[in-house]
């Protein structure tokens, strides 16, 4: 788990955007929305929730460009070459969304749980791993 002494580095792909995480996440999973799919390009987007006090940006605060949905949460990417980063504020406290693709190391958590399966579409088959699933958004529990 991430920790001050010893923090996480992420990056999006290009490298122009560059941070850390230094808490450990306090819950991981996969979202169907969506939103998410569209976002990612992908059938779910994975995600760790950490206390915005606990990101640091280390480099290329002018390359994010954020997009603020009517619901949900800011949604934040490099403006260079598309690579999604994180949701939330970090300067606006609370809790954020760190894309686990956006990571260079293990993040000492796996997924815990699935939302959004009512908007995967018909013809995906979630995997049965065991993990609990909410149709919609799950309680926020960190």
């Amino acid at each position: 788990m991430p920790s001050p002494d010893a923090p996480i580095h992420g990056s999006c792909m290009c490298g122009a955007v560059r941070f850390r995480v230094t808490a450990p996440f306090r819950t991981a999973g996969y979202c169907h929305c969506t939103r998410c799919r569209r976002r990612s390009g992908s059938m779910a987007s994975v995600n760790g929730m950490v206390g915005a006090d606990a990101f640091e940006l280390l480099e290329g605060a002018g390359e994010i460009e954020t997009w603020t949905p009517d619901v949900g949460l800011p949604k934040s990417f490099c403006r260079r070459c598309g690579g999604q980063l994180f949701s939330g504020d970090p300067a606006g406290g609370g809790t954020m969304g760190i894309r686990f693709g956006a990571l260079d190391g293990d993040p000492g958590i796996r997924p815990r749980w699935r939302q959004w399966v009512s908007s995967s579409p018909a013809w995906y088959a979630i995997p049965e791993d065991g993990l609990p699933r909410f149709p919609e958004r799950r309680q926020i529990d960190g």
